[in-house]
């Protein structure tokens, strides 16, 4: 064992990170969603749990998509990429079918199945990540080529197109900069992808010009409280929820603000209500979590090079800079950092579509960690997320200790 390659001890430690941090921040979410929405819900549905139910059955389904996808080997999903990506374009399209799909608040990002309400743009960033990880593995020594090089530029703007006409500029932001990361660790030359990046912020900034209340969102974010009372209004409740928290927070369950004065309290800008309960010292707290789970998804990439896996590496860097990034995004508007968007809070926001995505996410960043383990640490190829929980492995281990094996 040379000096750069961890003991077991400390890697058994490193692999629990990943686990250990999204565990905290779904308790976290968990926590804030009942004390964010039980005056809305008590309101609306006369049932202050109401939000909090919704959540917990969200995560149980996440959970269930989590171990199935975990299961499956990343051979077949890279042989699935090109049929994941027709699905989410179907999606993306249906919901923009009138009578199909549903408006909220002026915005048609909805298909309602039964009870069940889904998100198309939630399902299109799992389908898109698996796409290009798949379609850059196989042509990355092609990717200096403007033909291979105009594929995933094309592809990225059809998508980026159907999710403006919904309109869901946020979802283009990140999913545009996730795309771009990726085409350029996959290989494609740095003048390409330069003109591919200004291409693409021209275009947004082009989309949020001709846009009058998106040109208005970037005008009151410069100063929100010169219309602190219309178009700076959800910011502003948002700066006071900050203030108020100070230090250490007004206390669990103790936010004025989730009291109507501040919209969406449990969605897009549930951080704000939890640096006003907890402070800056509780908000802290999160984004160290959102930091640890970044480190050990990049991990991830590490050893699927090594393993010269570029699938796996590319899909574990992609699922890094797209909750990074969403991440960075939510908290960075709650806190008035960025324009408004609405965006979730990956793991901890209120949101069927978006948690259930971010738990199949999981899924494959634990599948990935079991490909890429060698078997000589206890890994393999055809373990799964069920398969590395720590008690289920510590009780595998005792039957072999008393059955006469070796552990």
């Amino acid at each position: 064992m040379n000096a750069l390659t961890p003991s077991p001890h400390k890697r058994e430690l490193l692999d629990r990170l990943l686990p250990f941090s999204v565990l905290a921040l779904v308790s976290i979410g968990a926590v804030m969603v009942a004390s964010s929405s039980i005056a809305f819900a008590s309101d609306i549905y006369a049932d202050p749990w109401y939000f909090l139910k919704r959540h917990l059955a969200f995560l149980a389904i996440g959970g269930v998509v989590a171990l199935v996808v975990s299961q499956i080997p990343l051979a077949i999903w890279s042989r699935l990429s090109w049929p994941l990506l027709l699905f989410a374009c179907l999606l993306l399209i249906a919901v923009l079918v009138p009578g199909i799909g549903r408006e909220v608040n002026g915005s048609q990002r909805w298909l309602v199945f039964g009870g069940i309400t889904i998100q198309p743009a939630e399902v299109a960033k799992f389908c898109m990540l698996v796409f290009f990880a798949s379609f850059l593995t196989r042509r990355n020594r092609q990717l200096h080529h403007w033909s291979s090089f105009m594929v995933p530029v094309t592809v990225l703007g059809i998508f980026a197109l159907l999710l403006l006409l919904q309109p869901d500029f946020g979802s283009v932001v990140v999913l545009s900069g996730t795309v771009l990361a990726m085409v350029f660790l996959g290989g494609a030359r740095l003048p390409h992808t330069f003109l591919l990046v200004l291409a693409a912020a021209s275009g947004l900034a082009l989309m949020a010009l001709i846009s009058p209340y998106r040109l208005q969102r970037l005008l009151t974010f410069l100063d929100p409280w010169g219309d602190q009372f219309a178009s700076g209004y959800q910011l502003t409740q948002s700066l006071i929820a900050f203030g108020r928290g100070e230090w250490f927070g007004v206390g669990l369950g103790n936010s004025v603000q989730k009291l109507f004065y501040l919209p969406e309290a449990h969605t897009d800008f549930i951080f704000a209500i939890l640096a006003e309960e907890w402070g800056m010292l509780g908000g802290l707290v999160v984004i160290g979590l959102f930091v640890v789970l970044t480190c050990s998804l990049l991990r991830l990439v590490r050893m699927a090079l090594v393993r010269q896996n570029f699938f796996a590496a590319l899909l574990a860097f992609g699922m890094a800079f797209l909750l990074a990034g969403q991440a960075f995004v939510n908290m960075g508007v709650a806190s008035g950092l960025l324009p408004t968007k609405g965006l979730t809070l990956p793991f901890v926001s209120s949101g069927g579509s978006s948690l259930v995505v971010c738990c199949a996410l999981l899924g494959l960043a634990v599948r990935i960690g079991g490909e890429m383990r060698p078997q000589a640490e206890g890994g393999g190829a055809r373990q799964g997320l069920w398969q590395q929980l720590p008690v289920f492995a510590r009780r595998r281990a005792g039957r072999r200790v008393h059955s006469g094996g070796a552990i």
